[in-house]
């Protein structure tokens, strides 16, 4: 099976990669690092050619409000158009705990916006909410830090974000995610 991963050199997209490689998957890295540009549409069109599933792992390079809305938005217009031309069968989508119960996080309302559009795609697709990564903690406490106050949901290890999204591809979907046939 070809799988596209987008954002498969970052953080929790390599360990997916290396996940999807040892089942013997033809996996495509993609990301602009390799050529491919879900902003600009660069390579997405070839990246996606032939494939039966793309994994979003892709991350806005802002956490500010309007920035984060745009690459999501713009992302996910492209990707959904060259997925439909390619004839992908599964769109699957790592997202957040939570993220539609803090509308005052304007990151949060941003992946609410990603969760749409990819509600509303047409194509058959896997949302994955997890808890935050322990790699990130750092600079959760500084954003999320009231006075001498921080709070955590429990975080996890962002290898096993990647095998979560492997799990899923494998076993379909329970839990916190949400699935659209």
């Amino acid at each position: 099976m070809k799988i596209v991963v987008i954002g498969g050199t970052g953080l929790i997209g390599s360990k997916t990669v290396a996940n999807l490689r040892q089942g013997r998957h033809e996996v495509v890295a993609a990301s602009p690092h390799t050529g491919v540009n879900t902003i600009t549409g660069r390579g997405l069109k070839e990246a996606v050619s032939g494939a039966q599933m793309v994994i979003d792992l892709s991350n806005s390079p802002s956490l500010e409000d309007e920035p984060a809305l745009e690459f999501f938005e713009t992302s996910g217009h492209n990707l959904f158009a060259a997925e439909a031309a390619a004839g992908v069968r599964h769109h699957v989508a790592l997202s957040i705990v939570n993220d539609d119960r803090n509308p005052e996080i304007g990151y949060y309302r941003a992946k609410v916006a990603q969760e749409r559009l990819i509600e509303n795609s047409g194509i058959p697709y896997t949302i994955i909410r997890s808890t935050q990564f322990l790699e990130f903690l750092g600079g959760i406490a500084d954003v999320s830090a009231d006075g001498n106050i921080v709070d955590f949901a429990r975080p996890v290890p962002a290898h096993r974000g990647g095998r979560r999204c492997c799990h899923r591809r494998r076993r379909g979907t329970r839990g916190a995610a949400k699935r659209h046939p």
